[in-house]
């Protein structure tokens, strides 16, 4: 199923993406999957109520549905950047699949336990958190970097679509034809997404180089965002957005029983709300980016949020409450889809999955958090106070704006800065010798020092981001113009990919320092391999015949 990307549409056109045949056949496969999964959701929460009813029993069901996000996401991130994406999502959704048949087949004949009901819903979670960073990761593969905020807005859109409408679906299924149908329902909604994927044969990518080992590729991702102050930025304010959000959904049901004075038909019209507005925010999110900065619509979006808690709370007359909750949900797609948008636009593609699985992080663990801290206000000093309070805090997330600001990262270019190759080496190397030393000669005048150590601070930045470790800057005693740039790789293999990962964006780094430099020659590199002393032997046959061997576990002097 190759694709042939046409030239971008306008930028406000909110369904431009789908004019690009891939994400449009995903997205309606998506789409029809997120029905199946919230029909599935309503099915499993239904028939833990009739065999183990105690309250504590129902809330697991939710539970280990989201558990695997927060145990799995960086994992997850780790796999699709160093897989292909395609076939991590193929491998999840069959992997889905199965866990779906399997749960059909032991419900319908009646052997279901609560804490196997829990296993299933777990597995099917865990599914659920591989398939999604290299999900999310592949929309820009499928459609150009200018349509990406605007087929980020169309995701949100069609689970909130599924949302608005999946769960009254679900309970109308379950009370037609039972739990069993829910789950075989959710089994069938996923091969719509198998077959598109199978079908899908996205622009091979050529690898020079092998995929990181897991455990590195894991520890990459927290040391790329850490290192990046624009992703930084995001997760913050993605995790302090999501605590004050939290309230919302957290309690509806209360709202809708002791505010509005309503019953579970007032419930399901305050969700349905809720998913309208969000549904509404994602179709007006890419005309209101192209007037807004991404910091503007994220106050907007915040303040829109934090005033639709307030009047929920507040009120108790149940059309002022629903419009509230329009505007909340608005909020809620507006503020999620721009701090989406901003990672992965502001992340190469080396990496991008594993930003957004920081993300998802950082927004679920707001989430999280939020409702124990909401539910723990609203027992102890009421609703109105647990609301209010909520809304207080994402008052709060939009003044951290005007300190830390969400850089608008449109402009940037991610791609390679160079194509760079492997010098050539004296000293015989493979892909795991290692510690790899590199020591950068530099000539500095005295007038361009401030200068010098400036961009020198932001190429530290840049190295350390792409994987040197220990870098350091000396200055020679002798001659005071020279300067030397030392850094390690753990590994050849390791030295190479942080060279290849230097972005377009990085040019001007490089350049300054070019220009800088008033050596007489170029800098001089110079590549070592750091080597353990060895006791004196009067066999110099064999001293030079370890020295010329490459070292077989170089962990050991890193």
């Amino acid at each position: 199923m190759a694709e042939t990307r046409a030239e971008a549409p306008p930028r406000s056109a909110v369904l431009a993406p789908l004019r690009h045949p891939v994400f449009r056949a995903l997205w309606l496969a998506s789409l029809a999957s997120n029905f199946g999964g919230l029909i599935q959701s309503v099915g499993a929460s239904w028939l833990m109520t009739s065999i183990a009813p105690q309250a504590s029993m129902v809330a697991l069901v939710q539970a280990s549905a989201t558990l695997p996000i927060m145990l799995l996401s960086l994992f997850s991130g780790a796999v699709a950047d160093n897989f292909d994406r395609r076939r991590v999502m193929l491998t999840a959704q069959a992997f889905m699949l199965v866990v779906s048949a399997l749960l059909t087949i032991v419900a319908w004949i009646g052997f279901m336990t609560p804490w196997l009901l829990l296993l299933f819903t777990f597995l099917i979670g865990c599914g659920t958190a591989l398939n999604n960073p290299a999900w999310q990761a592949s929309v820009g593969d499928m459609v150009p970097r200018g349509d990406l905020p605007a087929a980020v807005g169309l995701n949100s859109m069609g689970f909130n679509i599924a949302r608005s409408v999946g769960p009254a679906l679900g309970g109308a299924i379950v009370a037609l034809a039972g739990a069993a149908a829910a789950f075989a329902i959710n089994a069938v909604s996923y091969v719509g997404l198998i077959a598109v994927l199978t079908r899908w044969r996205p622009e091979p990518t050529v690898a020079t180089l092998p995929p990181e080992p897991l455990g590195a590729a894991m520890l990459a991702g927290p040391r790329y965002v850490a290192l990046s102050p624009a992703v930084r930025v995001v997760l913050l304010r993605a995790f302090v957005f999501g605590m004050g959000a939290s309230a919302v959904n957290a309690l509806m049901p209360l709202i809708a029983r002791e505010l509005v004075g309503g019953g579970p038909l007032t419930y399901g019209l305050l969700l349905g709300a809720f998913g309208v507005g969000a549904v509404a925010g994602a179709l007006v999110s890419t005309r209101l980016r192209a007037r807004l900065s991404t910091e503007k619509l994220v106050r907007v979006s915040s303040l829109g949020f934090a005033a639709g808690a307030a009047t929920a709370g507040l009120s108790g007359f149940l059309p002022l409450t629903l419009g509230a909750l329009l505007l909340t949900g608005a909020g809620w797609v507006l503020a999620l889809s721009s701090f989406n948008v901003t990672v992965q636009m502001s992340t190469p593609r080396w990496v991008v999955a594993r930003a957004l699985s920081l993300y998802q992080m950082a927004a679920f663990g707001g989430l999280a958090g939020g409702s124990w801290l909401w539910g723990t206000v609203a027992e102890g000093q009421g609703l109105r106070v647990a609301l209010l309070s909520a809304g207080a805090v994402l008052v709060g997330c939009t003044l951290i704006g005007f300190v830390r600001p969400l850089a608008d990262a449109e402009g940037r270019d991610l791609g390679p800065l160079r194509s760079w190759a492997a010098p050539e080496t004296a000293v015989p190397v493979d892909g795991r010798t290692g510690p790899v030393v590199v020591a950068v000669e530099w000539h500095v005048a005295e007038a361009d020092l401030p200068e010098f150590l400036g961009v020198m601070a932001e190429r530290r930045r840049i190295r350390r981001r792409d994987g040197a470790h220990n870098w350091m800057l000396l200055r020679d005693l002798a001659d005071p113009s020279l300067w030397v740039e030392r850094y390690h790789a753990p590994t050849w293999h390791d030295y190479q990919r942080l060279n290849t990962r230097l972005t377009r964006d990085d040019a001007e780094v490089f350049e300054t320092l070019r220009r800088l430099h008033r050596g007489a020659w170029p800098p001089q590199v110079r590549r070592m391999i750091e080597r353990e002393a060895r006791p004196w032997t009067r066999d110099p046959g064999r001293v030079a015949r370890e020295l010329a061997t490459p070292l077989a576990d170089p962990s050991r002097n890193a």
